[in-house]
């Protein structure tokens, strides 16, 4: 019954059609530059396992042909950037494999809305992913766990306190107390509230970094984005679309198949 249930949604025509055959070539994606787009619905759930098991095929395919044919490591590094990741569903032992590609020149990049949406697919191997990401970026949230680790990693600060006291009797009397303190380097209500402009950047060995979060209108190639210019936008259905289209000038064979 447990099988049938997990085998099911290959019962509709359209993704056995799908599954049918490979053309990504998976495994070439380390050979040379390439750029591979996995785009799904972040609505509809319905087929989110088959970003899954693109991930898990990418990830075990190209480790085997580090090993296997370049003694390691990949000629050219594989970035994933995992936009929404929580919309896509689990990736299989991804607290694994997040631990040994980085030696096979793969690099994963996780992008959420909150820390909790990690918690609540993975469970107990949260914390064993986000301890195998080198960096880990900030760019503003309101969810209350999220704050609340990023402020204790922050870590604290020294601050200088003084106090002023007076005491009036027969004689007036004045004191003087000063104090080191440690602070929050941000407390979790300064991160609720910071500045939409700004971002908090930790690397590996270095203290954090606040920063002003890059203008993409600056970059040289905004230009070619669909946002510069509507021409631009990508048109999936056109490009999905490989039926032959015969030109006046072109040349073909005519066989005849009984």
């Amino acid at each position: 019954m447990s099988c049938g249930a997990r085998l099911a949604p290959f019962d509709i025509e359209e993704l056995r059609e799908i599954t049918s055959y490979d053309e990504l070539s998976l495994d070439t994606v380390g050979d040379r530059k390439t750029a591979l787009f996995l785009i799904m619905s972040d609505t509809d759930p319905t087929f989110n396992f088959l970003i899954s098991l693109v991930y898990t095929q990418l990830f075990n395919l190209l480790c085997e042909k580090a090993d296997d044919v370049y003694g390691g490591r990949l000629p050219v590094h594989v970035r994933c950037l995992i936009d929404e990741m929580a919309n896509i569903g689990q990736i299989p032992n991804l607290e694994k494999l997040i631990a040994t590609i980085r030696s096979r020149e793969i690099s994963a990049c996780l992008v959420l809305q909150a820390q909790s949406q990690l918690k609540s697919i993975y469970k107990d191997n949260c914390d064993t992913i986000i301890g195998n990401c080198d960096s880990h970026i900030f760019l503003g949230g309101i969810e209350p766990t999220t704050l609340k680790e990023l402020s204790a990693q922050l870590g604290k600060e020294t601050i200088d306190t003084f106090n002023t006291g007076e005491s009036r009797g027969k004689e007036v009397s004045h004191s003087l107390n000063y104090q080191k303190l440690g602070k929050e380097l941000m407390s979790q209500d300064e991160l609720s509230v910071m500045d939409g402009s700004k971002c908090i950047l930790q690397l590996r060995g270095v203290r954090p970094f606040f920063s002003r979060k890059y203008d993409i209108t600056k970059h040289p190639n905004y230009q070619f984005t669909a946002d510069a210019d509507e021409k631009n936008t990508f048109n999936i259905e056109k490009f999905l679309d490989h039926r032959l289209k015969l030109r006046p000038d072109d040349s073909y064979d005519v066989v005849e198949a009984d």
